[in-house]
């Protein structure tokens, strides 16, 4: 079951120099149209601006217009270039296989998954820095 879907992608971005924004997101556009089975048929970089309260900070954003094979390639540009926002233009209605479908739901629970033993991890790796921090205080004092 194959149908061509229109979608926007918006990819954001922080940091610094404000060109290297720019560069990095034209090669975000590149990228997303040399991927099997999607085409970019527009794109617009937003002029980075100054993070408000930071010298030299810098924020910007991509609005890339693509189509697509099928849901599972729109799926695939989410998972790899994880943009802030998208939204399909058309169809109207899409019709995603129960294989596509499968594969997307079991791509997003492997994510979670990572994600979740990340945060253990990292929820772990925090109590044995305030433990020593606690002792050190404590030798301290």
């Amino acid at each position: 079951m194959s149908q061509k879907i229109t979608a926007i992608l918006m990819l954001e971005m922080m940091g610094r120099p404000k060109e290297h924004l720019v560069e990095t997101l034209e090669g975000f556009v590149k990228q997303i149209d040399s991927e099997k089975n999607v085409t970019v048929t527009n794109s617009k970089i937003q002029e980075p601006a100054l993070v408000k309260d930071k010298e030299d900070l810098f924020t910007t954003f991509a609005e890339i217009e693509v189509e697509v094979a099928e849901f599972g390639n729109l799926a695939m540009l989410m998972f790899k270039y994880m943009p802030a926002h998208v939204e399909v233009i058309e169809p109207e209605k899409l019709e995603v296989g129960n294989n596509i479908a499968s594969e997307v739901l079991s791509e997003i629970t492997r994510r979670l998954h990572k994600y979740e033993e990340l945060t253990r991890l990292m929820q772990m790796e925090m109590q044995v820095a305030k433990k020593q921090i606690d002792k050190l205080k404590e030798e301290k004092n």
